[in-house]
């Protein structure tokens, strides 16, 4: 996702802002921004400290885990989310998955949240964990959709080990084999990362 003035952000969570701080325009010799946002903005990785107080945070995770390849799997757009069923369509012995739904087209024209996202059924959470997949990327800038505000999918993957790739925009995406190149900030003590992340065809 772009980081970008009134880009969509997860209710409650910081805004994304950048002030010119420099300015050509000005007078300035260059060009020099101010940048304020959330740990969570946009296209973002979660660590395990992200719900856990001595879970491993992003700065401490192992690169491995979330660079590589990977699988793109999609999920009938009609559906508003992704269940047990969709994970067994995963290949074998795939470590990283990224579930395309319908949320991907979404974003192509909606520039504002949207609270009915499609995410991840708990059932898909514990197959995925059941797997020994190493990540689970989305195209929701959250993988759960969880009116009750205990967060089960969070805590089932990322207290098994499952990292969480969040806010992927997919719709330019074919399901298949991919190469995954995924670079959070190196925050220290980090309870989430932004990233860029890009998918190399394999």
């Amino acid at each position: 996702m772009h980081l970008r003035a009134g880009m969509p952000a997860f209710p409650g969570d910081p805004e994304f802002r950048s002030v010119p701080h420099r300015s050509l325009d000005r007078g300035d010799p260059y060009n020099l921004s101010a940048l304020a946002f959330g740990s969570h903005a946009g296209t973002h990785l979660d660590p395990p400290r992200h719900f856990f107080a001595d879970g491993l945070p992003i700065d401490r995770l192992d690169l491995e885990d979330f660079n590589g390849p990977c699988e793109v799997v999609s999920v009938n757009p009609a559906r508003n989310e992704v269940g047990a069923e969709d994970v067994a369509r995963v290949p074998p012995s795939t470590r990283r998955v990224l579930f395309r739904t319908a949320n991907s087209d979404r974003w192509r024209v909606s520039g504002a949240f949207f609270p009915d996202y499609a995410a991840l059924t708990p059932a898909a959470a514990e197959a995925l964990v059941a797997r020994q997949v190493r990540l689970v990327g989305i195209d929701s800038l959250s993988v759960e959709l969880d009116p009750t505000g205990r967060f089960p999918v969070h805590h089932l993957l990322l207290g098994n080990g499952v990292l969480i790739l969040e806010g992927l925009e997919l719709a330019d995406a074919p399901p298949g084999a991919y190469e995954l190149v995924c670079l959070p900030l190196r925050l220290q003590n980090g309870d989430g990362g932004p990233a860029r992340a890009v998918l190399l065809a394999r």
